[in-house]
């Protein structure tokens, strides 16, 4: 009898386990990383895309309107410093300096012609003084010897002063005419080109601006500009090392350094308000391959922690804790952790961790709650 009720027992406990493996639950995938040691950095970083700069640009118009006669370069054309870029219809401009000039040197001729006169006028004079002296030249004739040679050195002085002013009326004709040439004030990249041969083009008028004939930049140096929240900016020093990535080339972070800092807020957005950040590249050959214009993000390092035991952030949750992966399969267990220097992608754990921990990274998936089952997965 005994014996039949071990065996019932034993029939019935089996049935039991084959009922609860067959309606456990299965072990929750979990992504995990390691509690490990290295480097953590406290970082603050843009709170809006910044952008890609020259670190000189120039929007270039004649300084005077006219009609475009000529147009040397096409959008994309590298130029050098100096490079006539465009040149306005100056015939008429011209052909005045043409005039200016040989009246410049009919003048010229004119105070050469006077002032050589002069000089025999003056020998005239001494040696009608002479004579005087010696009682052979009556005084009327040495008074009018004296006064031709000074008539004349006057005649001279008021020639040269002609030639002086038909030099200058020959600069200022040539300034007016430089006024209509374009040239380029530093070498560059042409960006845009606003205009075409036969159009007629006019410098902004006060208060009124209009698009520039020629957007040159100058692409051998290049920053970026990235607004920084008001509340983290104080914390941001001149010359402190960064971190520049590109929207365009994803995976690959450039070393730079803070370079300036604006000294006023934007409240473009009234509940955020930011501060301008420039962040130079620190190697000048890593923005060669960049365009200006590219949008950027920038991660400013405040302070650094070398071999501490630090956990990924990503596996954080609210009240700083994590779930910890026990055995392989096991449970989830939930750990206090104290945070130290922390950014996006490592925390310092203070305590509450040991090294080579596997904490879940995969928090937001369903299932994934403290004594949950769970496994390593994908």
């Amino acid at each position: 009898m005994l014996r039949r009720l071990l065996v019932f027992l034993a029939l019935v406990a089996a049935i039991a386990l084959l009922v609860w493996w067959r309606t456990r639950p299965e072990p929750v995938p979990v992504v995990v990383g390691s509690v490990d040691r290295g480097r953590v950095e406290r970082s603050v970083a843009n709170t809006r895309a910044g952008t890609v700069n020259a670190c000189r640009r120039a929007k270039l118009a004649p300084p005077s309107g006219g009609t475009i006669a000529a147009l040397h370069v096409r959008e994309g054309d590298r130029v050098l410093e100096g490079q006539v870029l465009l040149e306005l219809w100056n015939e008429d401009t011209a052909a005045q300096a043409r005039v200016a000039e040989k009246q410049a040197r009919s003048a010229a001729l004119r105070s050469e012609e006077v002032c050589g006169r002069v000089a025999v006028a003056e020998r005239d004079a001494v040696r009608a003084r002479k004579l005087h002296r010696d009682g052979l030249l009556p005084e009327d004739q040495l008074d009018r010897t004296a006064s031709s040679a000074m008539t004349l050195r006057a005649a001279c002085s008021a020639a040269q002063a002609e030639v002086r002013q038909s030099e200058a009326n020959v600069d200022a004709v040539r300034a007016t005419l430089t006024r209509t040439v374009l040239r380029a004030p530093f070498a560059g990249v042409v960006a845009r080109i606003t205009g075409e041969l036969g159009e007629f083009t006019t410098p902004s008028p006060p208060g009124i601006p209009t698009p520039p004939v020629i957007d040159l930049i100058d692409d051998r140096c290049l920053y970026v500009a990235a607004p920084i929240d008001e509340v983290d900016v104080a914390r941001v020093r001149v010359g402190q090392t960064a971190y520049i990535s590109i929207d365009a080339i994803p995976g690959r972070r450039f070393p730079g350094r803070v370079r300036r800092v604006a000294p006023y807020v934007l409240d473009l957005e009234k509940q955020a308000r930011t501060v301008d950040v420039e962040v130079e590249f620190a190697n000048p050959d890593d923005s060669k391959a960049l365009l200006a214009g590219y949008s950027a993000d920038v991660e400013i390092i405040l302070d650094v922690r070398e071999n501490v035991l630090r956990v990924p952030t990503q596996a954080l949750l609210e009240g700083k804790r994590v779930l910890l992966l026990t055995s392989s399969p096991g449970r989830l267990e939930e750990r206090k952790v104290e945070v130290g220097v922390a950014n996006w992608q490592f925390s310092e754990a203070s305590s509450g961790l040991r090294e080579g921990e596997k904490v879940v990274l995969s928090i937001e998936r369903k299932g994934v709650a403290a004594g949950a089952h769970a496994v390593e997965g994908p």
